[in-house]
């Protein structure tokens, strides 16, 4: 007998026969084939070297700094792969030769955009107290690390992406074990990353310089002209004098309050005309509006331009705006006024200034790029 198959028949084979094959997966790009990741985890606790004229550190209990967690941390910092199309590390903005700030008046993230502020140097930053950025919207250095990588005009890239490029890498997943002790690479998250770029951070301390050898070490002497601007630099209103001096602000030993002030760089009729709030739209407080953090003065004659938002590209630009008592609002420092300066006053007042460029700092290999 002779079985015929019509085509309703071979329609229905075809269709079982469809139906039975398994179904096709589409490859996962981000899942790695073994999350495991194997290693050994015996962190070493890193050697901080604090000079002797430097009060503790401040060191977050939950984020111990280790020689392994330090160096991942270093790796990140310099690393293109926290932004979207891997061109950009920390380090682009934040130059050693500068003391970690940059020469650009501001910066360009990978979207060719400006940003509105200058970089800040990312120097004893273990020894601030409160608030970092110019606004102190950050208030720990692990913070000040986390929000550039998802800044628009920075790195532009999501976190969620950074940790599975991370996760992905042939390299990094061991260095978080070894500094973290993590078992997994679906545990490699930013919490960890930006812990590790924190430890980096707080090693960068910055207290060789000449200053530091001549007054706190007692070696050598400083010239006349030293001595001149070191005299003006810390009147602290001598009546003999004309000068406010400028230690009210930046004062020993990091030569900064960590203070929030408005120094009279722009004129404001009333606390709502200032063009950048600064820390008020931080804080809210309208009295904040225009105040920025006050900066450190250690390296300062490597940091030009100078301000939040660079517009002095010269220490003599800086000093001709303070002598002229900057401009007038209703929150400006008291200590903001006239005075006078003459060429061999700003002459002087430069001469001390330099002797805060510590070059050991800036020469650190230990603060070196690793690749």
């Amino acid at each position: 007998m002779k079985v015929r198959l019509t085509t309703f028949s071979l329609a229905m084979t075809s269709l079982l026969l469809w139906t039975c094959q398994p179904e096709e997966v589409p490859a996962c790009t981000d899942c790695p084939t073994d999350d495991t990741i194997a290693g050994a985890y015996n962190p070493t606790p890193y050697p901080l070297k604090v000079p002797a004229y430097f009060p503790p550190p401040i060191v977050l209990p939950d984020n111990p700094l280790t020689v392994e967690g330090v160096e991942l941390g270093r790796r990140l910092f310099y690393d293109p792969i926290l932004s979207a199309d891997s061109t950009q590390s920390c380090s682009s903005c934040h130059e050693q030769a500068y003391s970690f700030a940059s020469p650009q008046r501001v910066n360009k993230g990978i979207l060719g955009l400006e940003g509105s502020r200058n970089a800040m140097a990312l120097i004893n930053l273990a020894y601030h107290p409160r608030g970092f950025f110019w606004d102190g919207r950050a208030d720990s250095p692990e913070n000040l690390a986390l929000k550039p990588v998802e800044d628009h005009l920075e790195m532009n890239d999501t976190w969620e992406n950074v940790e599975k490029k991370l996760r992905r890498h042939g390299h990094y997943p061991l260095l978080f074990r070894k500094a973290f002790g993590i078992a997994t690479k679906s545990e490699i998250k930013r919490g960890l990353a930006v812990q590790a770029l924190g430890q980096f951070m707080r090693t960068l301390i910055s207290g060789q310089s000449r200053y530091d050898y001549v007054f706190w070490e007692r070696k050598g002497f400083p010239t006349d002209s030293e001595q001149r601007g070191l005299e003006l630099f810390f009147i602290e209103d001598n009546q003999d004098l004309d000068h406010p001096g400028c230690s009210h602000c930046h004062f020993n030993p990091f030569f900064t309050d960590h203070n929030f002030r408005n120094n009279g760089l722009n004129a404001a009729a009333t606390l709502a005309d200032f063009p950048d709030k600064g820390r008020g739209a931080i804080s809210q407080n309208p009295f904040d509006n225009g105040k920025f953090k006050v900066p450190t003065l250690r390296n300062i004659a490597l940091t030009a331009p100078y301000m939040h938002d660079g517009r002095f590209a010269s220490l003599e630009e800086v000093l001709d705006h303070y002598s002229s008592g900057g401009h007038p609002s209703p929150n400006a420092d008291p200590n903001i006024r006239r005075f006078p300066l003459s060429a061999q006053d700003k002459k002087d007042l430069i001469a001390f200034l330099n002797m805060l460029t510590d070059t050991a700092f800036v020469r650190n290999p230990a603060f070196a790029s690793p690749f």
